[in-house]
């Protein structure tokens, strides 16, 4: 298979690289090695390198390579050696315990484990232990064992030419129910993602994204890497986010991916103004719901519409708002095109405008499966290659598509299906509420009850578990109006903003026992 007939994606980025090799890349924004950047030519000497490194190391077409490691450009440079030589990506949460590692290492069986150098002594025990034959380290100050070991070796490497349906990466789903699963995403559900956003959101020359997501998640990796790939674009590197210094970047970048606390907390920044984002090109908002207010609240403040998109690990992005055309908040837009997009009910038959059920999806984005698990891989999917997707929306009159939530959220009390954002949004509506989260929890009479785990804002002693309580029984049946309501200061969150309602449900289980 010639180059020009490959699936590899990392062939597709080639394809649209700059003219000018010397074109910058990628420049860090913070960390040890603040200022320093890497041009096309760079990246594409150093993926070579990484890429004969690994070879050294065993890894062939086809093996895993575990990644755990901070966010860095030579991290970046090692997933595009990994696409380049053939091999398969699996990069691991940096919050992920030894225990948790051991799973991955063990389900994946991936040659060669590359982790941070501080962690190498634990880490190669771990490896050992699960059979793994390779460990390597790399640090944020393009320091460790595997950065040492390209120094010497060629800066050309000849990119395997792939079939599109060979896989690019695994990436483990965040397991809120269960053990993880890895998602196996090919070369070609990458490439049909990226091309689709790329055209999709507007990207032009000249684009400048900055870029403060971490990149072991589909957000980061993909949708702000292989985008910025694809236009030959500069990247703003920084290694998380920071709202100062997200303030003093902005006036350098067109485009800012980010989840929705990264908008929070830019709306609480005093030097955030209109005037400062004056000459952006979009701002976009995923991984986790945005709430209206705040989609409101940021309009008011800058002119500007957060896009609001979809998606999820088994197929990267699914739908978006539109780049011309109203953005409708608490909606996450139309599928993108080339997508199927259905709601139905929990036997597969579809269901009308406006009603709720749950949504299938369909289109070249979607996973080939579950690595390992081909039982789950057909429960999850229909006979007519729909996806079910686990989470529950409805698709209004115009076509926009609103998520409700997910399908193990559902609450059931005494027979009447309950869905938490319909009462999340009525008390995010309350003045005083920052934001809620609405969980059942075990009950001796209906089953299960409506429950509330509010953040308020400060100095609100006027709201209260009975003044909250009061209000929604004012608004929705009384089925729907939460039994008991506690407050905290943040709610519980994972690395990319989303609300982690197990962990209260957990944490108040036993609240209706005895």
């Amino acid at each position: 298979m010639s180059a020009g007939k490959s699936g590899n994606l990392y062939h597709l980025f080639e394809s649209r690289f700059p003219a000018d090799p010397a074109a910058r890349f990628l420049t860090l924004m913070d960390g040890p090695r603040q200022g320093v950047w890497y041009n096309y030519a760079d990246m594409a000497s150093i993926s070579a390198r990484f890429a004969h490194a690994m070879m050294a190391l065993g890894v062939k077409r086809g093996d895993r390579v575990a990644v755990q490691v901070e966010k860095s450009a030579e991290n970046l440079f090692l997933y595009l050696a990994t696409l380049r030589m053939g091999a398969v990506y699996l990069p691991l949460n940096t919050a992920y315990q030894k225990g948790e590692v051991s799973y991955f290492l063990e389900d994946a069986a991936p040659t060669l484990f590359v982790c941070r150098p501080e962690d190498e002594a634990g880490m190669k025990a771990l490896a050992v232990q699960c059979g793994v034959p390779a460990v390597a380290t790399l640090g944020i100050a393009a320091d460790g064992s595997l950065a040492d070991m390209t120094i010497d070796l060629p800066h050309d490497f000849e990119t395997v030419a792939l079939g599109e349906d060979e896989l690019a990466a695994i990436l483990y789903t965040s397991g809120t129910t269960g053990r993880s699963k890895g998602a196996m995403t090919s070369h070609g559900n990458l490439a049909s993602n990226a091309l689709t956003l790329h055209q999709l959101w507007g990207f032009v020359p000249g684009d400048v994204l900055l870029h403060a997501l971490p990149i072991f998640h589909v957000h980061g990796l993909f949708v702000a890497t292989n985008t910025t790939l694809l236009n030959g674009g500069h990247m703003l590197f920084l290694s998380k986010f920071d709202a100062d210094r997200v303030v003093e970047l902005l006036p350098q970048a067109s485009v800012l991916m980010g989840v929705p606390t990264f908008y929070t907390r830019l709306l609480s920044h005093p030097g955030f103004t209109r005037d400062l984002v004056a000459h952006m090109r979009l701002f976009i908002s995923g991984s986790a719901p945005l709430l209206a207010d705040t989609h409101t609240e940021f309009f008011a403040r800058t002119g500007h519409a957060i896009l609001e998109r979809y998606g999820m690990t088994e197929a990267g992005m699914i739908t978006s708002n539109p780049l011309n055309g109203d953005r409708v908040p608490g909606t996450v837009g139309f599928p993108l095109p080339g997508v199927s997009l259905r709601i139905a009910d929990e036997k597969g038959a579809l269901l009308g405008t406006d009603t709720i059920g749950q949504i299938e999806i369909k289109g070249p984005n979607l996973f080939k499966g579950y690595w390992n698990k081909p039982e789950k891989t057909a429960e999850d999917m229909r006979a007519d290659g729909f996806f079910i997707t686990g989470d529950v929306g409805k698709v209004d009159a115009r076509g926009y598509v609103h998520i409700v939530g997910r399908a193990k959220d559902l609450v059931i009390c005494g027979g009447f299906n309950v869905y938490p954002k319909e009462i999340e949004t009525v008390l995010d509506a309350i003045d005083g509420v920052v934001e809620s989260a609405v969980i059942g929890l075990p009950h001796p009479d209906f089953g299960e009850a409506v429950a509330a785990v509010i953040q308020k804002k400060p100095g609100r002693d006027d709201v209260t578990e009975a003044s909250i309580i009061a209000h929604v029984k004012g608004e929705l049946a009384n089925f729907k109006v939460p039994k008991r309501v506690w407050f905290v200061d943040e709610l519980p969150r994972n690395q990319m903003g989303k609300v982690q309602k197990a962990a209260l449900r957990e944490q108040h289980k036993g609240a209706f026992a005895g």
